[in-house]
């Protein structure tokens, strides 16, 4: 007998098995009963029949649990993709986060540089307020600290503006702060100059001989040689004016002082 070929679409496989079944084997029944359970080809065809039934339904099983696997795989990939995503735009919010304190920290970084400029410029500018420079006074060249010059050069302008007792002041502390800078004689001339104009003769012939002895050399020693006479003149003291005097022409004979000296020896004879 021959035997039989079944092709079954999926769907009528997957949904009406167990009824094609119960049809195949009505159809089959009434034409040839007899034959059927004789005929062994016959037998094993119903057989394999069930057989390929059998098997469509454990495909169908089958298939029907891979959907639903795929389906729950599905589903768990987009969860996956949707965590993903949730932590990437995390990681995009966190990235310009970062970026905004970089930016900040870039601004104050150029910020302190820029005030460590200023400092630097600041503490430049200090130090050179220290610095000793070259200065001249009275035919002489020295080094002296900015400030020292500032003090000098400030006591000297109020003698010439007339304040003669602030300059007396500025003179005296100029040289107890300064006591051996390079403007001292100039100083100790300029403060014996101050007292004589405040009539303070006295004070004014011990700088004036404090001059000549630490500064014989001096451009300022022969003016102060009269400086001296002149104070004791004021004083009375004539014996020792004319002492001065004569001493003057022998120390400083070429000098503009001299000339002055001579002069006021003849009027005293």
């Amino acid at each position: 007998m021959p035997r039989f070929t079944t092709t079954l679409p999926r769907r009528f496989a997957a949904a009406s098995l167990p009824a094609l079944v119960l049809v195949l084997s009505g159809a089959c029944l009434p034409a040839a009963q007899a034959a059927l359970f004789e005929d062994d080809e016959a037998r094993r065809a119903i057989l394999e029949l069930r057989q390929r039934v059998d098997s469509l339904q454990q495909a169908n099983q089958r298939t029907t649990e891979d959907v639903r696997r795929t389906g729950d795989d599905g589903s768990q990939v987009r969860r996956s993709l949707l965590e993903l995503q949730n932590q990437i735009d995390a990681l995009r919010t966190e990235t310009a986060k970062l970026r905004g304190q970089n930016e900040q920290l870039l601004r104050e970084v150029a910020e302190l540089q820029r005030q460590q400029r200023d400092i630097a410029v600041g503490v430049d500018e200090r130090l050179r307020q220290f610095e000793p420079i070259k200065v001249s006074v009275d035919g002489q060249e020295f080094m002296a600290d900015p400030a020292e010059k500032t003090a000098f050069e400030a006591a000297l302008a109020g003698f010439r503006s007339g304040k003669f007792a602030d300059a007396q002041t500025a003179f005296a502390g100029f040289l107890k702060q300064y006591p051996r800078s390079g403007y001292a004689a100039s100083a100790r001339f300029w403060l014996g100059n101050a007292q004589y104009a405040t009539r303070n003769y006295k004070e004014a012939i011990t700088h004036f001989k404090a001059l000549l002895a630490a500064a014989p050399n001096h451009a300022r020693a022969p003016e102060a040689a009269l400086s001296i006479a002149n104070c004791q003149m004021e004083l009375k003291e004539t014996r020792g004016a004319r002492k001065t005097l004569e001493d003057l022409l022998v120390a400083y004979p070429k000098s503009e002082a001299a000339s002055t000296a001579k002069e006021r020896l003849a009027q005293m004879k």
